[in-house]
């Protein structure tokens, strides 16, 4: 073994003990691109055994950077600001001064080694291997992508520790960026839906804005003041959104979320078929410095449904409080949520319910237990043309008004009626149409 590859183990037998004697942060190291670093170093340290394996455990490191489009150094920060630790989960939760000094200093030592491993910089290992497999040549390295954008709560962090001398110094406001913006699942992610008793995070949420959604404005502006009241602290309405389909209510909440995400706005959907596991949902929110709108789409219930039972549980409130950082938003084309039939309606026959009217107007008043009612009425003919006409402009569709006119008009008579989601629909095909088709 050379004296060259020698230092090189040195250091990497260093790195080795410095991510294993990690206190509070070992989840850190957890991910694809952490665990596909650790192998890398187990690789060199066994470089002359097997080269083989350290070109490979390179290359795997290498795909995963790239895969995540993430340099080894911006990955690590990002975890550290994420980080669901007890040191971050108490820094969620109380001011800095009122922590455990061990439990300060257990971060600050972490912080510390955590800086060592940063330093080895994508040059460093590339360098290394050629040292080791005796290439002629550097291996490639990810090059950090500019045009990359990072959640804006977390550029100050980043820019401090990209350029701080001892990151142990950055133990306090680290804790206070936990305290404001939340940590683990809530800090890396704005929308995710509920599956299979989990919280899924949804990577591609649905882009709609509020500059895309006209008419209604009534209606939007209630919501927004509503979602305003629940960012500034404040006991927000549940809400029912309801009213005839396509005209835009379940856009409107799902627009909610690139409003206001940065202000720490969280979506969760929750199916109607898992609406039995509302009260375990709010449980997991409770105390979590983001605030959250449970999202239920195209609410109805059947007679004896335990969704609806677990619903009204949240809505009417039990023993235990409803967090005050969560609100349920609901859509559905029913004003009266709970199917009646005419065989509910109470008759004076043998074994009937005595109080039967009442059991039916606990039912049918299922609506009124939201706190805000929003209702989206039909779009009549000037609505929809309106709507099209600001779509259009929107999508940079430059044809004359009457021809813009008239094929809005027959769409609509061919295809589902007069409403927003049917503009949406004609204004896409037409763009496509006059791109593809008409030059």
């Amino acid at each position: 073994m050379s004296s060259l590859n020698s230092q090189i183990i040195s250091q990497v037998r260093f790195l080795q003990r410095q991510s294993a004697s990690l206190l509070l942060y070992q989840e850190v190291l957890n991910d694809e691109i952490g665990q596909a670093f650790l192998n890398l170093l187990d690789a060199f340290h066994q470089g002359e055994v097997s080269i083989i394996s350290c070109l490979k455990a390179y290359g795997i490191w290498f795909q995963v950077q790239a895969k995540y489009r993430q340099t080894w150094q911006e990955h690590l920060i990002t975890q550290i600001l994420r980080a669901d630790n007890p040191f971050t989960q108490q820094a969620q939760q109380i001011p800095f001064q009122e922590l455990s000094t061990s439990l300060i200093e257990a971060a600050k030592q972490d912080l510390k080694t955590l800086q060592t491993l940063y330093q080895c910089q994508g040059e460093k290992v590339s360098q290394w291997l050629r040292s080791i497999a005796q290439l002629s040549e550097n291996p490639m390295i990810w090059q950090p992508q500019p045009e990359q954008l990072d959640k804006i709560e977390e550029l100050p962090l980043k820019s401090q520790f990209a350029t701080l001398e001892n990151w142990s110094e950055a133990v306090e406001p680290l804790a206070n960026h936990y305290r404001k913006f939340g940590i683990g699942l809530f800090a890396s992610a704005s929308a995710f839906r509920w599956q299979t008793g989990k919280l899924i995070k949804i990577l591609n949420p649905d882009p709609v804005h509020l500059t895309q959604l006209f008419g209604y404005e009534t209606q939007r502006d209630m919501l927004l003041k509503n979602t305003e009241i629940l960012l500034a602290g404040y006991t927000a309405l549940n809400v029912l959104l309801y009213g005839s389909r396509g005209s835009g209510k379940s856009s409107l909440i799902k627009a909610l979320l690139h409003q206001y995400s940065n202000r720490g706005l969280r979506l969760i959907e929750v199916p109607k078929s898992d609406l039995k596991d509302l009260p375990l949902v709010l449980e997991k929110l409770r105390g979590v410095p983001q605030k959250f709108i449970i999202f239920v789409d195209d609410l109805s219930f059947e007679e004896d449904d335990d969704a609806f039972k677990a619903l009204k549980v949240v809505l009417e409130g039990n023993l235990t409080a409803r967090p005050q950082n969560v609100v349920v938003y609901a859509t559905s084309n029913r004003r009266h949520l709970v199917r009646e039939y005419f065989a509910d309606r109470p008759s004076p026959q043998e074994n009937d319910e005595i109080q039967g009217w009442d059991t039916l107007q606990e039912k049918l008043s299922f609506s009124d237990r939201f706190g805000l009612t929003l209702t989206f009425e039909p779009a009549d003919q000037n609505t929809y043309l309106s709507i099209v006409k600001h779509l259009a402009s929107q999508a940079g569709i430059h044809i004359s008004p009457e021809e813009l006119q008239f094929q809005a008009l027959q769409w609509a008579t061919r295809h589902n009626g007069r409403s927003g989601r049917t503009a949406r629909q004609f204004i896409d095909y037409l763009g496509a149409e006059l791109a593809i088709f008409i030059k």
